[in-house]
């Protein structure tokens, strides 16, 4: 801790992410747990990127997309597990404020992409199944390399406009924030500057970025919903559906749980059920996203067989 010149106020210089710590007797299964996870999310994810840019089947928009996603997932699970798997591994639960505030810059940045490419790939599900006689045309590739380089560089101007601001505020205390990776509300609320303006920015932007992708998802997919149901046949209706199940499941876990920790109210006794709901769109979404499209996806498996039948040749 240091003095601040010119005032009383005593800044810190680290932060203790509590994270698990009220489970002392699950420090090693939760250890195990998401150790197994990460493994399993890096390995799934690499996987389908390596799929999406060897195998000449799978260069399409739709696995294009699929591609920029999984690569932003092994970036996303490895922002916040390691040091999530350090602290239960070692009992260290201590961060320096600088290294908050930069696991917290790749977070934002990362989630607020994925909130994008989510709804990137809706809008590209809504043209196959909508409007089939345009959609050559209109996913072209240089369109999807443009919306996919827009997604990275508008979440990374948003995450840098509040991260500069946040690196100019002076923390003096508690210490303590009770979650397990740093997030914007629990760590400026330890601030003991006027938060008001980066507070007031965070929420322009995230009804700008997050809002407007989620806006666009929906919609998407209430058309979608409703022409597959105007198809006259039981079978033409299996096969359109089955072409964006496995990305509206995605869609639903990662949505359905970070509104409820958002619109959750912070108090004590949710505290502990906001870490459950964080756990799932910052650790189970991006094993979801390579489970769920290998396991439902007819041309990512037959991706693995064409690898699989190669490794046994040799």
């Amino acid at each position: 801790m240091k003095k601040e010149e010119g005032g009383n106020q005593t800044s810190i210089t680290e932060f203790i992410l509590l994270g698990f710590g009220s489970l002392p007797e699950l420090q090693n299964f939760l250890f195990l747990l998401f150790l197994m996870i990460y493994v399993v999310t890096m390995a799934g994810n690499i996987l389908i990127i390596v799929f999406v840019v060897a195998d000449q089947h799978l260069h399409t928009p739709m696995y294009f997309f699929l591609g920029n996603l999984s690569f932003l997932e092994t970036c996303y699970t490895s922002t916040i597990l390691p040091r999530l798997l350090a602290s239960l591994l070692t009992g260290d639960r201590t961060i320096s404020v600088t290294g908050c505030i930069v696991q917290f810059y790749w977070f934002g940045f990362l989630v607020t992409t994925e909130c994008y490419l989510l709804a990137v790939m809706s809008y590209d599900r809504y043209l196959a199944i909508c409007k089939p006689l345009h959609y050559a045309a209109l996913m072209n590739g240089r369109f999807c390399t443009q919306v996919a380089a827009g997604s990275w560089i508008g979440s990374f101007v948003a995450s840098t406009t509040i991260v500069c601001l946040m690196s100019q505020l002076m923390f003096c205390g508690p210490k303590e924030i009770d979650h397990f990776f740093c997030d914007l509300i629990p760590v400026v609320k330890h601030s003991c500057d006027d938060t008001n303006l980066i507070m007031l920015l965070s929420f322009i932007l995230t009804s700008i970025d997050a809002l407007s992708a989620f806006l666009l998802t929906v919609t998407s997919y209430v058309c979608i919903i409703n022409t597959i149901l105007r198809i006259p046949s039981t079978a033409g209706r299996q096969k359109a559906f089955s072409t964006c199940s496995s990305h509206l499941i995605v869609v639903t876990i990662f949505y359905g749980t970070i509104i409820i920790v958002y619109m959750l109210p912070d108090t004590d006794t949710l505290r502990d059920l906001n870490k459950v709901f964080s756990v799932f769109y910052t650790i189970l979404t991006p094993l979801a996203n390579p489970l769920i499209y290998s396991l439902r996806n007819r041309e990512v498996k037959e991706a693995l067989r064409k690898v699989c039948s190669r490794y046994h040749m040799f």
